[in-house]
């Protein structure tokens, strides 16, 4: 898996092989009863694709491998950085940042869609409504490591970098019952500090982004919304205040469309 140093703005484009795999539902995860209990009414639901934005309906994302693509780090370690996932399946990776925007609206899209996400949450940004998030990991959402004040890691003293780490790690298990082994540093910022930190919290990779959305649109190395497969992209928070995170979020999702792709769960391949 490559190492980047920083912040990329990098995504790309593949072919959406139809009929070759079996589809997994990431509210199928969490067995019958439970995902009894987070389905859409028939009502709901029968709104479709183009209620939220699509062009035409998403595809589902090929079952994943029953191993992660990604070797985990043995203990004290330090984890890989990765900005996107090496893999030919027609999927790209959704991640979302601090937790500000709490639209129930947002909650239905995940819902309706079927759609997995993956959520990076700072506890003094997402703190107020941990509710919500609690709800969005119910559906299937990825709830994972953003810091406890989202500040710049690199530079700080290694006391102080496992402090945000491994205190953001305790703020989610106690509020939201899981434990993470992703770690988004804010602001792309990390240094050999920031590793070592890390692999000490239990983290088992460091994820950045290929792709970001822009106000002026997807922002890609291979040119404006042409995305590859593997791709991780930060959907929010936006610069645009004008697009709600439904709007940016079906925005990255008509343009993964574009290129035979679907939004695939970045857990099951890291």
């Amino acid at each position: 898996m490559r190492r980047v140093r920083g912040p990329a703005a990098v995504l790309a484009a593949a072919l959406l092989l139809t009929g070759c795999a079996q589809s997994v539902d990431p509210i199928e995860r969490l067995g019958k009863k439970a995902a009894e209990g987070v389905r859409p009414h028939r009502s709901a639901a029968g709104r479709g694709y183009r209620h939220w934005g699509l062009v035409r309906p998403l595809a589902r994302s090929p079952v994943h491998p029953d191993r992660p693509l990604a070797e985990h780090p043995g203990a004290h370690t330090p984890p890989p950085v990765v900005d996107h996932v090496p893999t030919r399946d027609p999927v790209v990776f959704l991640t979302y940042d601090d937790g500000a925007e709490r639209d129930p609206r947002f909650v239905d899209m995940v819902r309706e869609l079927r759609l997995p996400v993956t959520l990076f949450l700072t506890d003094s940004v997402a703190a107020p409504g941990y509710g919500h998030f609690a709800r969005l990991r119910a559906l299937g959402a990825g709830i994972q490591n953003h810091t406890v004040d989202h500040r710049a890691p690199a530079g700080l003293p290694y006391a102080e970098q496992r402090a945000e780490i491994c205190g953001q790690q305790d703020r989610l298990r106690t509020r939201l019952g899981v434990r993470p082994r992703l770690f988004r540093p804010p602001y792309g910022s990390y240094d050999p500090t920031t590793l070592r930190a890390a692999a000490d919290c239990g983290i088992t990779a460091l994820v950045l982004w290929r792709a970001a959305l822009t106000p002026a649109g997807l922002a890609c190395p291979h040119g404006p919304r042409r995305l590859r497969p593997g791709d991780i992209v930060l959907v929010g928070p936006g610069e645009s205040k004008d697009l709600s995170l439904r709007e940016r979020t079906a925005r990255v999702l008509r343009a993964a469309q574009q290129e035979g792709l679907t939004a695939g769960r970045l857990e099951d391949y890291l």
